[in-house]
């Protein structure tokens, strides 16, 4: 594959590569790109003989040499090709546009923009415009009201996972507002806050009945997010169908994508309302809605492709430290592996997600309840006791109904052979690995 708008390729990394302009260049693209260490121009895998320090040393370039800050925008890993290993950085849209070289600052000479498979240097009246149409009500420059703030519970999330935070990591995860006041991102991350996390559940398929309420918030967004996270599995039963062939087994979502919506809600959520996402059970489906509507910039087209303009770096960059996400981009795409377009709705204010309910083929236990219904007057109450038994067990013998019900192996077969000529049951298969079909009521049973 040959460079692009948004692909990269550098042979290797050294003092002469300017890797900070085509960092840049990407960070002040609408759609961001990726940059691959150890293939040449050509496209030819040469690989990198030393990966790990190679990270360490764009990870430290680029936060040092570029600004504004752009922690929690990219992504660093290592990939094999050809049997040789390769660095590949992923790079999100930012949106504190323009970025630049901190030594050259908002000049031609710091800010690059991508134009083709080039970066250039940005004209100086588009960087004046970028500038004056910055974001300036991020998370991150809000003070928080409340400044006497702890994060015991945050310092123990870093710690499972061998990151304990140093005496700087206020500063390091972008706690401070640049007059080194605790921001809004502090807030949201302490032990103790103001913003509610509901997980809500109606009997039916409208809100009109509400049977259970349950409150996650007021406590670090990570926890929050973390009970959010164990309650919806709870909620994700497994539910079984048995039908004439075999036994189905699957939960009521797919967890996978359950669980990509409900953190996406919580990491791009628009925080300066002071409200959280929300997570909906219905009958027929849940729904998860954050609030803010897509970031300015990106189009629909450019969500469901995964392009990642993150609203909150800080955010972000936390979540990814502590494993709640794995990569830029990479959500949307994975919800869409198992659910299609239409489950997402867009206004100016939120996004909602409404994942229905996997629909199972008919069960035999499902036969069983249509057959009972309408022909009560054709069964005995032994042969009703049979259907269940045969719809929980299409397997069952009959000494095994015998013993269940407490009569003889004759009774059992008298009782078969009725269901039978009512052509409401068939033996498929021999005495060892045969079953026993329930038959809908318009089945011959031949």
């Amino acid at each position: 594959m040959s460079e692009t708008n948004r692909v990269e390729y550098k042979v290797t990394l050294n003092k002469e590569l300017d890797l900070e302009k085509e960092v840049i260049a990407f960070f002040n693209s609408l759609e961001g790109g990726f940059i691959y260490i150890g293939i040449d121009k050509n496209g030819e895998t040469i690989g990198v003989a030393d990966p790990d320090d190679d990270m360490l040393k764009i990870k430290d370039r680029i936060k040092h040499n570029i600004e504004p800050s752009v922690m929690g925008l990219f992504n660093l890993q290592i990939e094999e090709k050809e049997g040789k290993k390769i660095i590949k950085l992923t790079i999100a849209s930012g949106i504190e546009k323009p970025y630049f070289k901190r030594k050259f600052g908002m000049t031609a000479k710091g800010c690059y923009l991508r134009i083709g498979s080039a970066s250039e240097p940005m004209p100086q009246k588009m960087i004046e415009d970028l500038f004056s149409s910055r974001t300036r009500n991020s998370i991150g420059k809000i003070k928080s009201d409340k400044q006497d703030l702890s994060f015991a519970q945050l310092r123990i999330y870093y710690e499972e996972k061998k990151r304990p935070l140093n005496a700087k990591y206020q500063k390091n995860l972008e706690l401070l507002t640049a007059n080194g006041f605790l921001n809004y991102v502090a807030y949201l991350l302490a032990d103790e806050n103001s913003i509610s996390v509901k997980v809500a559940r109606y009997k039916g398929a409208s809100k009109v009945d509400l049977i259970e309420s349950n409150e996650y918030g007021y406590k670090c967004l990570v926890t929050a997010v973390k009970n959010v996270l164990n309650k919806i599995e709870q909620e994700n039963k497994i539910e079984v169908a048995i039908t004439a062939k075999e036994r189905i087994e699957a939960p009521l979502w797919d967890g996978v994508a359950l669980r990509e919506a409900i953190i996406n809600a919580f990491v791009h959520n628009d925080y300066t309302k002071e409200v959280a996402p929300t997570i909906e059970i219905f009958s027929d489906r849940i729904e998860v809605t954050s609030f803010g509507g897509l970031v300015d910039g990106l189009s629909q087209n450019e969500f469901f492709e995964g392009y990642s303009i993150p609203r909150n770096k800080e955010l972000m960059r936390v979540f990814k430290d502590l494993d709640l996400v794995e990569q830029l981009g990479s959500g949307i795409p994975r919800i869409l592996a198992f659910y299609d377009r239409s489950c997402f709705k867009f206004s100016q204010n939120f996004i909602r997600v409404e994942l229905p309910k996997n629909q199972l083929p008919a069960s035999q236990k499902g036969l069983v309840k249509g057959l009972v219904k309408g022909l009560v007057k054709d069964l005995d109450a032994r042969q009703i006791t049979l259907l269940n038994l045969i719809a929980e067990n299409p397997k069952s013998t009959k000494v095994e109904m015998a013993q269940k019900i407490g009569v003889s192996s004759t009774t059992i077969d008298k009782h078969l052979n009725a269901l039978k000529e009512l052509k409401l049951l068939k033996r498929q298969g021999g005495r060892k690995n045969g079953y026993w079909q329930i038959l809908h009521k318009n089945d011959k049973g031949e």
